[in-house]
């Protein structure tokens, strides 16, 4: 690979700094391009219809400027913006922004389209890096400084015929297309020519969009620029800055993030990043990060599957499994680590009130605060630790599993998991638990059993004692048992001891319910530990509670 023939994007020259100890704190103001910037970069652009379900959408979600399309460049563009103006589709406290290119007969159309507009911001722009002033226009600095003030002149000759009022509902915003490649001084002196030519109000502020139209350099190189345009442009008070980031090095998010610590006040994007070559900033994502630190983004993402779903069907793009926050494998963990860390953190979650921190392991946010569900958060492969399995048992099915029998339940999952070469579903893992622990009688089974109190005696200082009697199916034959002890459970014990099973004694035992009404039964889980030193874990499953423990030690002794 011959990286000779690149260089480094110039970065401004920065005497002091303030945005690397900042933080975000508010919410910037938003602007959704998915309608104009995303829609021309899908293979089948959107109809005219598709475009008014998606607008609706913006709208629901929060969004108060939403660029909406070219109007200029077709007809369908131009006629959906008249639609959405003639049928009323625009919310009194929503703007809509059209984007144009600096040039006289483009202007005109677009104003045009925008006319009874309840409010407008009018998107004008042109390039002015040196390899676009050198090849696509072959035009001096003053030269393109001239392009774009009189473009802004046009706009202003448009607006003489329309009232004080309806001016007033007119905004301008520059956009110096290729910024990010653009010497950031001369990137300065067009943006205040311009702001000259519109004039500098507080009331009604301009907009300087400084996109990196192709992302080029570093996010700080990013933000060292916003940083420098904002202290260096005059009448800071009446502009915003606003970001618009490509993605073509992947630091999209980034970049925007830090151009807000350096001063931005406003970000254009698009919902799941969609947008030219490797998409625009992910609005989503940059939201979300906002609320996992507690600031309101201003934006409603708390059913993010839904808004998935409706941004796919009117696409046809596909959201990345990986995609942070809306990616169908966001909140999965197939590692055992993380699997074991999230279920301690869940369960201890279920314990606190619903307003404290949240501070579950591996994951960034509470899902269901984004219409996402915990079901599903931990699957199982030949790579999933030993609490991943138990985790699935007790949440889907209300195994709750003794963590000193975890490590057992998860090697008979990985084993699995690793011969089938793929995830096991939570049905098969339940049907694997079952099969092994609970219905196991390989060797062992009983076929009768009857239990007896019999009463102490005081007087010659006799205890209480259980008598038991039964036929088990041992090795394929019948044999008869009976023994005495402390309870139903060592009696059986002691009735087996007369067997040629091996001896042992019960180490570990639990027990707990499991569903609900007339389907109430009751689950033990024992393990055993035979004179040999061997221990063993075993599951009982019964409708009779003193049952489940004399089914569990069957389990065990069929392991």
């Amino acid at each position: 690979m011959n990286a000779k023939k690149y260089r480094p994007v110039p970065q401004p020259k920065m005497e002091k700094r303030e945005w690397p100890s900042k933080r975000i704190v508010k919410a910037p103001a938003w602007c959704s391009v998915d309608l104009r910037d995303g829609n021309q970069a899908l293979i089948d652009p959107m109809g005219i219809e598709t475009k008014l379900a998606y607008f609706d959408l913006l709208v629901k979600i929060g969004f108060k400027e939403i660029e909406i399309c070219f109007p200029s460049a077709s007809d369908t563009e131009f006629d959906f913006c008249r639609r959405l103006i003639e049928e009323k589709h625009i919310p009194s406290d929503v703007t809509i922004q059209v984007l144009c290119q600096a040039r006289e007969h483009l202007i005109r159309r677009t104003m045009d389209a925008i006319k009874g507009a309840p409010g407008a911001i009018f998107h004008i722009y042109n390039s002015t890096s040196p390899a676009q002033r050198k090849y696509t226009f072959n035009k001096s600095k003053e030269e393109i400084i001239k392009i774009a003030v009189d473009g802004v002149k046009c706009i202003k000759e448009c607006m003489k015929d329309l009232s004080e009022e309806e001016r007033n509902k007119i905004r301008l915003e520059y956009s110096p297309e290729s910024f990010s490649m653009t010497e950031i001084d001369y990137a300065v002196e067009i943006c205040e020519a311009v702001g000259n030519e519109w004039g500098w109000s507080k009331e009604r502020p301009i907009i300087f969009n400084l996109p990196t139209t192709v992302e080029c350099y570093t996010p700080n190189v990013y933000a060292d620029a916003i940083e420098y345009f904002g202290n260096k442009i005059s009448h800071r008070d009446c502009c915003i800055i606003s970001t618009h980031c490509h993605n073509d090095r992947g630091t999209g998010v980034a970049s925007c993030e830090l151009g807000l610590l350096a001063g931005a006040d406003r970000v254009e994007g698009c919902l799941f990043g969609n947008g030219e070559r490797t998409g625009n900033l992910d609005i989503v994502t940059v939201a979300l990060n906002m609320f996992s630190e507690g600031v309101d983004p201003c934006l409603d993402f708390s059913d993010l599957p839904d808004i998935a779903d409706s941004y796919q069907e009117f696409t046809k793009m596909d959201i990345s499994p990986r995609s942070p926050y809306a990616g169908g494998l966001a909140y999965t963990a197939l590692s055992g680590g993380h699997q074991d860390a999230i279920a301690k953190g869940l369960a201890a979650r279920a314990k606190m009130g619903e307003d404290d921190i949240w501070d579950v392991p591996y994951l960034l946010i509470d899902p269901k605060d984004i219409g996402r569900k915990y079901e599903g958060i931990i699957r199982i492969n030949s790579q999933s630790g030993k609490g991943g399995a138990s985790f699935i048992l007790e949440h889907n099915y209300g195994y709750a599993i003794p963590k000193a029998m975890q490590p057992a339940i998860g090697n008979l999952i990985k084993a699995e998991s690793d011969k089938a070469q793929r995830e096991l579903q939570p049905e098969e893992i339940k049907t694997l638990f079952e099969t092994q622990w609970v219905s196991n009688r390989s060797r062992l089974s009983i076929l009768d059993f009857a239990s007896t109190q019999i009463e102490g005696n005081k007087d010659s200082g006799s205890s209480e004692q259980v008598s038991c009697r039964g036929v088990i199916m041992l090795d394929g034959n019948k044999v008869a048992v009976g023994g005495k002890g402390n309870g139903p459970l060592d009696s059986f014990v002691q009735a087996l001891s007369q067997t040629n099973l091996p001896k042992f004694n019960i180490t570990s035992f639990s027990e707990h319910s499991i569903g609900q009404g007339s389907d109430t039964s009751a689950v033990a889980y024992v393990q055993i530990t035979t004179d040999e030193g061997n221990a063993i874990w075993g599951v009982g499953k019964s409708s009779n509670v003193g049952r489940a423990g004399i089914e569990a030690v069957v389990s065990a002794l069929n392991q």
